[in-house]
């Protein structure tokens, strides 16, 4: 799949699957990929047949992406490490990611200790043990937001009841990429402000 949201909004409306990710995800005995940058892309060609969906947009090579990290479906790419608990978990995929990563840094400069979390396929991290999910995504962390260009259906399975998702559940607007994710919140900016309003209303 190399059309990954509304990146090509110029486009048009024909070149904004916004519903591709959620529906590759509930499709059984498949995996959908979404990475976010080159060394995840190799990391997802490791693992069984999959879906890939890659970006037509120019995204940087992160130093902090791995194979290995594809291979579990998601991991930490900033922030604090597992075995540390964070104030909040910060989840991107694909040409997103790093907006996610910058929002971390971000909050972390205000003191905030914001954990980034690359999570390129819902079903591999599915299938990890409860000991990961539970150093990942500590349940006593109930600030999360996650950024994808994309539906934000099945995202509460990981953000829950106070998390937010930031996509795009409507189809429309013709206009260049960055245009576009600028009008959608799909922002850096958008991301870490979203995270400080969810910690202000859980204090």
């Amino acid at each position: 799949m190399t059309h990954d949201s509304v990146g090509l909004g110029e486009d048009g409306p024909t070149h904004q699957p916004i519903e591709h990710l959620a529906s590759f995800r509930a499709m059984p005995n498949i995996l959908m990929l979404r990475p976010g940058d080159g060394n995840e892309t190799a990391g997802a060609y490791k693992v069984r047949p999959s879906v890939f969906a890659l970006s037509r947009q120019g995204m940087p090579n992160m130093d902090t992406t791995t194979f290995e990290g594809v291979a579990k479906g998601a991991y930490v790419v900033a922030g604090p490490p597992l075995g540390e608990t964070p104030d909040v978990i910060l989840v991107g995929t694909g040409s997103e990611l790093v907006f996610a990563v910058q929002a971390g840094a971000a909050l972390e400069a205000e003191g905030i200790k914001a954990r980034v979390v690359s999570m390129p396929c819902w079903e591999l991290y599915d299938e990890q043990p409860q000991e990961y999910k539970d150093a990942l995504f500590p349940p006593s962390v109930k600030a999360r937001v996650s950024i994808e260009a994309g539906s934000t259906f099945g995202w509460v399975k990981y953000l829950g009841p106070d998390g937010y998702a930031i996509g795009v559940d409507h189809f429309g607007n013709s206009a260049p990429g960055p245009v576009l994710y600028e009008k959608y919140g799909l922002t850096a900016d958008n991301m870490a402000s979203k995270a400080k309003e969810i910690l202000a209303k859980l204090k």
